[in-house]
């Protein structure tokens, strides 16, 4: 899809139906969710809601990750809109993240200029459609990195 640019509707309807269907492996699976996922490392983050103050799950893959941190790429499949879940750990930065089935409570911020630049081409070589959701947008793709606490 390269070089077309599709609507936030079509792009928000991709990211809820790769949300939910994560969801529904996890839910089948009785929680044996699959550690790859499309050549990427799974893992859960739990957020709290910037509005609503309850808790949320949000199933997720990582392209870069390490003994020390989680890095998340906030592409939302293109949406014009940074997804929720990256919203909710802006506002509150204190989050968790299951890895491996382990929960490691860990501390979000937003990639600097300099961070981005060196994280953004890491992450499109191991998810090349990344660079696919940036063409589709007009706003700068963030990257969460979630360092443990």
């Amino acid at each position: 899809m390269m070089g077309m640019r599709y609507p936030d509707r079509a792009a928000d309807a991709g990211a809820w139906l790769l949300e939910n269907s994560h969801r529904a492996l996890l839910t089948l699976s009785g929680g044996r969710f699959p550690k790859n996922l499309l050549g990427m490392k799974t893992v859960e983050l739990h957020t709290v809601g910037r509005k609503s103050g309850k808790q949320y799950t949000t199933l997720l893959t990582t392209p870069i990750h390490d003994a020390s941190r989680v890095v998340l790429v906030a592409s939302k499949g293109g949406s014009s809109k940074d997804p929720d879940w990256f919203r909710n750990a802006v506002a509150t930065p204190d989050i968790t993240v299951v890895v491996d089935g382990e929960p490691v409570p860990m501390r979000a911020r937003v990639a600097t200029d300099d961070e981005h630049a060196e994280l953004w081409p890491q992450a499109v070589k191991v998810y090349k459609s990344y660079a696919d959701y940036q063409a589709n947008t007009d706003r700068k793709i963030p990257i969460l990195i979630c360092e443990r606490r």
